[in-house]
């Protein structure tokens, strides 16, 4: 399978892989944010998802792909850090935030920075028209928060600190995005970077996790919490595993865009199953989000 990524780097077929990947990603990351909010503590239900992702990578990343390179180690040791800081951002939105309010303004920080980063990084370099098509993305996203902070009626009085921790986790999601994009081409084979991501970061918050569980009056019961665990670990490996390919077989900035209609599976999402109102503004500001990603693609 490795070998199949490698010889689509840098061709006409890798693009439209890459471009189904980070739809894919958007789709799965919406998923993975609901299940973070819902009805446990955002701290226990990361706990359970990366013990899972511990148990469930463990297994590939130590007996069934190729073992690192020396230069991937100190790669790694950054890479832990930087998602244990998105982490504890991401954690501190979600108590103080409602999740159709917080969820668009991390997402619609993270793009214009990713994007820069990109650019800096990896060389990348987008045409006027992409920049029309990031500003329409940004444009629906900020608008969404704003519309959702405007008639939200629960967690008024922790909104202002919730979206400072939403913005914060924005700027973690543009550093995370271009360093994991560094670290998955400085590996010969990209699942080896995958497996072994996945089986490192997932170290970071059970131990949080398990001491909150511990202190809680009523914890809630852990077959529940592994349950969601999995689920959250298998969803967690499709999601952000596609976007992470995305950006080894075409551009970082376009594949970090694409991801953030995720924005719109997230209110459907908050709609349908959080039984959060979605209503005609809504909806256009989400036809911009869309509209934005569709612009930025085709002007590539």
């Amino acid at each position: 399978m490795g070998d199949l990524i490698i010889a689509l780097e840098g061709t006409a077929a890798g693009e439209q892989l890459a471009l189904i990947l980070a739809l894919c990603a958007a789709l799965l990351h919406a998923i993975f944010g609901a299940l973070q909010k819902g009805r446990h503590d955002p701290l226990l239900s990361r706990g359970a998802i990366d013990a899972a992702m511990v148990v469930l990578a463990g297994p590939v990343a130590l007996f069934i792909v190729p073992w690192p390179e020396p230069h991937m180690w100190p790669i790694f040791a950054g890479m832990f850090i930087i998602h244990a800081g998105y982490k504890w951002a991401v954690l501190s939105a979600y108590r103080r935030g409602a999740y159709t309010v917080v969820y668009p303004v991390m997402r619609g920080t993270g793009p214009l920075f990713t994007v820069i980063g990109a650019g800096i990084l990896f060389g990348e370099v987008f045409t006027l028209g992409q920049w029309i098509g990031v500003g329409v993305l940004i444009t629906g996203l900020y608008g969404l928060a704003a519309y959702n902070i405007a008639t939200v009626t629960i967690d008024r009085e922790t909104l202002i600190p919730a979206l400072g921790f939403a913005v914060l986790t924005g700027l973690f999601v543009a550093l995370y995005t271009n360093y994991d994009a560094y670290g998955i081409r400085a590996t010969a084979d990209p699942f080896t970077f995958l497996a072994w991501f996945f089986f490192i970061d997932g170290f970071a918050m059970p131990g949080f996790a398990y001491v909150a569980w511990r202190r809680m009056a009523n914890p809630p019961a852990l077959s529940g919490l592994a349950l969601r665990g999995v689920i959250g670990a298998l969803v967690a490996f499709g999601s952000f595993g596609s976007v992470m390919l995305a950006t080894r077989l075409d551009h970082v900035g376009e594949a970090a865009v694409l991801r953030e209609t995720s924005t719109v599976f997230a209110a459907l999402i908050g709609w349908i199953f959080l039984k959060e109102t979605v209503g005609p503004r809504r909806l256009a500001l989400m036809g911009l989000i869309a509209a934005g990603a569709v612009i930025v693609e085709a002007a590539g």
